[in-house]
């Protein structure tokens, strides 16, 4: 299909568009995205798309994408269909289904979880109105939760024959990876620090270098497009930023 690719996101943090926009910008391919726009324009074209159209469903929320009159949501189903495009899905003739599996458990543990530290009540109510909730969910997140995933994705890395999460093939999980890494050394870098101390998560910290080197990551991260994390999934608290017991 010739028709440019759209991202339409909201503006002001990098958000689950995140991911996205890295694969994106890894393979070089073209694309506009309303999270340039000024913040009420890029939530008038979020809401727009929401409603449906050209043949499309209502979605719940953003991130959308189109391509053409295709229009489809959630970070993992768009990074699903984007992969095996842009060349992002390993080699092999299921390895979609191994990406998507890695993709949805970093998703999961490492994004869904960490933004559930500052929420632990309700997505409704604001921080403050949560924050002792929140300061044991983070506490315990960072003794039993941290640990358990970084130790997962080292064990993921041990068990390739090459630098990345499906051995020499780079695809769009070890993005999601990094992504997830970096929002967590943004929102819990005392624990982050002591957890890469440790030496038990070695290979996970030396993946999160390798992809920030990476010649079109480097230039995105660098560049304007590159959004400052705030007040979306990955939000800083000092209150929070605690290490394990």
């Amino acid at each position: 299909m010739a028709a440019p690719y759209e991202l339409i996101y909201y503006g002001g943090v990098p958000g689950r568009g995140e991911h996205i926009r890295l694969v994106l910008e890894e393979a070089g391919s073209p694309y506009s995205d309303t999270a340039a726009l000024p913040f009420d324009k890029s939530r008038e074209a979020v809401t727009t798309v929401l409603e449906g159209q050209q043949g499309n469903p209502p979605y719940f929320a953003p991130p959308t994408f189109r391509h053409g009159d295709l229009i489809i949501s959630q970070t993992s189903n768009i990074l699903l269909y984007l992969g095996p495009k842009l060349g992002l899905a390993g080699q092999g003739e299921n390895d979609i289904y191994r990406v998507n599996a890695l993709a949805l458990t970093a998703l999961d543990g490492l994004s869904n979880e960490v933004h559930d530290c500052h929420h632990p009540i309700a997505v409704e109510l604001y921080y403050e109105e949560q924050k002792e909730e929140s300061h044991r969910r983070s506490k315990e997140w960072v003794k039993n939760r941290l640990p358990k995933h970084l130790g997962y994705w080292e064990k993921v890395l041990k068990s390739t024959e090459g630098p990345w999460l499906l051995g020499s093939s780079f695809t769009y999980a070890d993005l999601v990876v990094f992504q997830c890494v970096d929002g967590v050394l943004f929102a819990f870098p005392k624990a982050m620090s002591q957890a890469k101390q440790s030496g038990k998560y070695d290979r996970v910290f030396q993946l999160w270098e390798a992809v920030k080197a990476r010649p079109n990551i480097a230039a995105y991260l660098s560049s304007e497009r590159r959004q400052k994390y705030d007040w979306g999934i990955y939000r800083y608290y000092p209150e929070n930023d605690v290490v394990a017991d």
